[in-house]
């Protein structure tokens, strides 16, 4: 490819380029910040610039390779981080006006170890406030824009980082996931992504005044969203690098022992409205996957509904309970709209309520895992609709109850479990692209994203249709 086109690499095409001279670290990343200053500005999803710092470091980058220094695995690449992560220096909005001011005294694990490994942060994503809706758009720094389609949305919370990585800003895109944030945002914009195992992938940020509550500690994950699954893999090598300050953080290996190529694809309850169009994009990737060798059988999982409902019980009642003075203070209102939409489907459980649910969590954990012996592969849903628009979680409560409720019940239900899920494209559905979830059992990603290359052999990288469309 000519220099003009190196923003088009892969990650892994872009570190094999540099590590071999074929490319210098200084030529790949003027070319993605070039890119930046021309996508970014009809998408906003890059809300805090910093291509002028990422130059300095890539002609650092190139010193010290021609030094002969040893070279990380992303020597060079340049990434996003979403704006609820530390980058020291760099506000940790999470955006939020109020917070604008809360300036990162360090960087946190996931930043540290992309650096650790060469990787050159080259902006930073925009998402909703406090990360919470599905929808990025905050009055700090404004909407985020689908790529594909303006009229829907990019998805959240990590949209900016979605709609960033499908565009070609950056090689990869940092982000993270309590209720479907990595996951929604790569069905929105045609991109793959891993919602890795609690634990795999230490996190911290320096600049929290408190702890997070329990039940967020054990559903939040970071990840990576990028534009093909071999990409996810290497970013997920780099990122889920030991760092002492997350005491979750199990140093598991990345690949395991041979499992059955047995795929259940999950039957849809009874009660879900679902889109014909989406079902058949999940039929096909039944079928992408069964011409790829697996066994594919259309199977009853482990109850989805009643773990849809633990979720959503168990992060309003933390919310309710620690977070939500703030959030009515700090927040815009139709931020504080949505907010109460997603509590209005919850019970807010007392003391008693709360520690039996988070007894329930083990139980249908382990149903999960015991599910996962037979059937080391479910292929299910992110949502059972096309992507909605931009502002679908503000027409009130009942469309609030019916976006996470029915379409996304299976995308929020997973977060409460720590599985790990893949998602990656498999075709459109109302004119836009859509993805599927591929869970797997613990610490078990590399057979998540196996199934997830399986489908994108058949499917191609969806990016690439996206730019062939606006070239």
């Amino acid at each position: 490819m000519p220099d003009s086109d190196i923003w088009q690499w892969s990650a892994v095409e872009t570190a094999a380029a540099i590590r071999a001279g074929k490319a210098s670290s200084q030529a790949v990343m003027e070319a993605h910040v070039a890119r930046l200053h021309a996508a970014n500005p009809a998408l906003n999803a890059v809300v805090i610039d910093l291509s002028e710092q990422a130059l300095e470091a890539a002609h650092a980058a190139d010193r010290a390779q021609a030094s002969g220094a040893e070279l990380g695995a992303l020597h060079g690449v340049p990434v996003t981080i979403k704006i609820n992560v530390d980058v020291e220096g760099q506000a940790n909005s999470n955006g939020v006006p109020g917070l604008a001011g809360v300036i990162a005294p360090g960087d946190a694990p996931i930043v540290a170890n992309l650096r650790k490994a060469g990787a050159i942060v080259l902006g930073m994503t925009n998402t909703p406030e406090f990360s919470l809706r599905g929808f990025t758009d905050n009055p700090l720094h404004g909407q985020t824009l689908n790529p594909w389609d303006p009229a829907v949305t990019c998805g959240g919370s990590s949209g900016g980082a979605g709609a960033a990585i499908a565009m070609g800003i950056g090689a990869i895109a940092h982000g993270n996931d309590i209720g479907g944030s990595l996951r929604w945002p790569a069905f929105c914009c045609g991109v793959s992504t891993i919602k890795p195992t609690l634990g795999r992938v230490p996190a911290f940020n320096p600049s929290a005044p408190a702890e997070r509550p329990p039940m967020a500690q054990l559903m939040s994950v970071q990840g990576p969203l990028c534009r093909e699954v071999a990409d996810v893999r290497l970013a997920l090598e780099v990122m889920s690098r030991r760092d002492v300050r997350d005491p979750w953080w199990v140093p598991a290996p990345l690949t395991g022992p041979p499992v059955a190529r047995r795929v259940a694809k999950a039957r849809i309850p009874a009660d879900m409205d679902c889109d014909p169009e989406v079902l058949a994009r999940i039929d096909e990737a039944a079928g992408y996957l069964a011409d790829a060798g697996y066994e594919v059988t259309e199977v009853e999982v482990p109850d989805i509904t009643a773990t849809f409902k633990l979720w959503v019980d168990l992060i309003s009642t933390e919310i309710e309970t620690v977070q939500a003075e703030q959030m009515r203070a700090l927040g815009s209102p139709p931020f504080i709209g949505a907010l109460e939409g997603i509590l209005h489907i919850a019970d807010i459980l007392d003391a008693a309520g709360y520690m039996r649910a988070v007894a329930l969590r083990a139980r249908l954990l382990r149903e999960w895992l015991v599910f996962l012996e037979t059937w080391p592969v479910v292929l299910a849903p992110v949502s059972v609709k096309p992507t909605p628009a931009f502002d679908a979680d503000l027409k009130g409560d009942a469309a609030v109850r019916t976006l996470f409720e029915n379409d996304l019940r299976f995308n929020a239900a997973l977060s409460v479990l720590g599985l790990p899920v893949a998602t990656t494209p498999v075709g459109f559905a109302g004119g836009n692209p859509i993805g599927v979830q591929l869970i797997a059992s613990r610490y078990r990603e590399d057979v998540c994203l196996d199934a997830a290359a399986a489908i994108e052999a058949r499917v191609g990288v969806m990016a690439h249709q996206l730019w062939a469309r606006d070239a």
